[in-house]
């Protein structure tokens, strides 16, 4: 597991990285200078981040939140005070654990866990989501298909499904692809869609 720790205070990333001591197989990177972040990260490419920021300024944490968002990886956060309005902006910005006044070396690979369990299940409601989204697109344009066959042809509902469905097999297509032909077809002819 490549690990990158950011943090501008060596001693608290020194903190971070003995607790680390119990994950196991690990490579840890300690990235101290917020200059050039991004693309460090990019060259380390982590399986995970934490970082620690201390008390930081609205600004600061604007930054991180940046950084966060560009990244697709499981990330700990670590402040000493924080306010509701952060911790919405950390969730927003993808940010798998915001830890609170808890920088411990004994609590590093349960926070390290449960940043790594929450991002995978983010993913995974996010991959759900998009799969629900894709169905339902395609769902709706075989509708307007059906519904432009049903009126050319004159022919009933399921008649006009298994018209789609049997091109779709022939054509090695899938529906919604032959759907979105016709639709296309339709709207270029002049139809009323």
């Amino acid at each position: 597991m490549r690990i990158a720790v950011i943090d501008e205070n060596l001693v608290r990333a020194a903190i971070i990285e003995d607790g680390l001591a119990e994950v196991g197989e690990r490579d840890v990177f300690v990235i101290s200078e917020r200059t050039g972040m991004a693309r460090a990260i990019e060259a380390i490419d982590p399986d995970v981040i934490l970082i620690d920021l201390g008390n930081p300024s609205r600004d600061m944490l604007e930054e991180y939140f940046a950084v966060s968002r560009a990244v697709s990886r499981p990330i700990a956060m670590f402040v000493e005070q924080s306010d509701e309005d952060s911790i919405a902006a950390a969730i927003d910005a993808g940010v798998s654990a915001y830890i609170v006044d808890g920088l411990s070396q004994r609590r590093m690979k349960p926070i390290l866990d449960l940043a790594v369990r929450r991002f995978q299940a983010f993913s995974r409601l996010q991959k759900e989501l998009k799969e629900a989204r894709d169905a339902l697109s395609e769902r709706t344009i075989i509708d307007k298909a059906k519904t432009i066959l049903i009126g050319k042809r004159n022919i009933s509902e399921p008649e006009a499904h298994k018209l789609l469905r049997d091109h779709a097999m022939n054509s090695n297509k899938r529906m919604a692809e032959v759907a979105e032909a016709i639709v296309t077809s339709e709207q270029l002819l002049g139809g009323s869609l």
